[in-house]
């Protein structure tokens, strides 16, 4: 009996059905961005146990892993390399809210809206909350430290991490907290190089009592990124702010036809808490720098108003998706005062590549998500990934970096050796040899090869 056989023997026994080995398997090459190689197996645990046991196989085998959640990632870091074994966490849905404490524990197949949505009969909510959080799980956010619009005001998924559960490259289980040395923190943002997240106990917060939200129509995202500039800058601290260029705006009114002014960037704003006065003088000192930069502010008259225009925002992606059939989402995350020169260097890239790129994303914390549209009958590929690398360089050149919350992944893996000096990626790579001595984890993915 071969190798490959003796695997797929050993995987039926520990997992029956739940290890793939047929043409379903087929459909576990993809994120939401990229395609891969047919994986040697998908196996799907559903518990601690069985992680470690898939561990121990693939060790003595010498087989990688590919840990992946709802495969909403934007950077490849779930698209499996020819032979992988992936580990799809989809089936560990466990989660536990305890409100006396704040906190809950989820493990790591949970998609995230659900911790919210267990919390909030408690008067409690977790704040992470990226575009994809009624399908991307606890288990990808950590990987890959991910945000969302209240990343500015709230902060990234790390920041509400208090214990970490994961099983090393060795097959042995921990659960973690942060004292001493933060290895949890280390994991966070690894994107599985370094360990399978199987698990986290999550901080919660109390759900603020109120809150004002405001739309801004600019003449560019230039003055847009001026007006936010300025208004942080005067101490403003909205939960929320998000901007679409025209182009965004565009395609979401040919999609929903909400009547949103063709031609113009969109700033949407909302601020939170539990004092009303204050909520309402973080609102109009937004409100002032807008107008003061040429704006048309428009205010929600209530919860309805503004959800709708929330919507807005959370229709970009599919939006986009009608103007060409393919794209390259950039993630980039600049200083606030650089903002303005960022995203007109970016729009003017577009145009001298001749490529469709439209700019939106969490600009409150500098992180923009500038996509590149193109349709590969007609468009090089080769000429929109030169692009993407000319958008990364610019975030460099401002002392940006390549990634605020999608990951480096495959896709930006080429770069890192120009956004990291040589010392600093010597040190990486030092970890992960420590942390994953037989190269077994998520191979490919990150660091670029030694």
């Amino acid at each position: 009996m071969g190798v490959l056989e003796a695997v797929q023997r050993e995987l039926k026994a520990l997992f029956g059905p739940r290890a793939l080995l047929g043409p379903e398997k087929g459909v576990y090459r993809y994120d939401a961005i990229l395609v891969g190689s047919e994986p040697l197996a998908v196996v799907l645990p559903e518990s601690l146990e069985e992680v470690q046991a898939l561990v121990r196989l693939a060790r003595r085998y010498g087989f990688p892993l590919v840990p992946r959640g709802a495969g909403s990632g934007l950077s490849g870091g779930a698209v499996p390399e020819e032979g992988s074994l992936v580990v799809a966490f989809t089936r560990m849905l466990r989660l536990e809210v305890y409100p006396e404490a704040q906190a809950a524990f989820a493990e790591a197949g949970v998609p995230t809206a659900r911790i919210s949505e267990e919390a909030r009969p408690y008067g409690l909510f977790y704040p992470p909350d990226p575009a994809s959080w009624r399908t991307s799980t606890l288990g990808g956010n950590l990987g890959e430290n991910a945000g969302g619009p209240l990343c500015f005001k709230y902060g990234v998924t790390g920041d509400y991490l208090l214990e970490l559960e994961f099983v090393d490259a060795f097959g042995e289980a921990h659960r973690l907290s942060r004292e001493a040395y933060d290895l949890p923190g280390l994991l966070v943002g690894s994107e599985g190089t370094l360990a399978l997240l199987t698990g986290a106990r999550v901080r919660l917060l109390p759900l603020p009592r109120h809150r004002a939200t405001l739309m801004a129509l600019f003449p560019g995202v230039e003055p847009l990124a001026e007006a936010v500039s300025r208004a942080v800058a005067q101490g403003a601290l909205p939960a929320k702010l998000e901007f679409m260029d025209p182009v965004c705006v565009g395609a979401v009114e040919d999609y929903l036809g909400m009547g949103l002014p063709r031609g113009r960037a969109l700033l949407l704003a909302e601020t939170d808490g539990d004092d009303p006065e204050l909520v309402e003088e973080e609102l109009s000192l937004v409100e002032r720098t807008a107008l003061d930069l040429g704006a048309q502010v428009e205010r929600a008259a209530g919860g309805e108003e503004a959800e709708a225009l929330w919507r807005a925002r959370r229709a970009v992606s599919p939006a986009l998706g009608r103007i060409r059939p393919k794209r390259v989402n950039e993630d980039i995350a600049v200083p606030r005062s650089a903002l303005p020169r960022v995203v007109g260097e970016i729009e003017a890239l577009g145009r001298a590549f001749g490529l469709v790129v439209a700019q939106f994303g969490h600009i409150g914390d500098g992180n923009l998500h500038p996509n590149i549209l193109f349709d590969p009958k007609v468009e090089p590929e080769a000429k929109v990934w030169e692009l993407a690398h000319g958008i990364a360089r610019v975030a460099l050149r401002h002392g940006g970096v390549l990634s605020g919350e999608h990951g480096i992944g495959l896709m930006k893996r080429a770069f890192m050796a120009e956004a990291v000096d040589p010392e600093t990626l010597g040190a990486f790579l030092r970890v992960k040899e420590a942390l994953d001595p037989q190269g077994l984890l998520n191979p490919g993915k990150l660091l670029p090869d030694p």
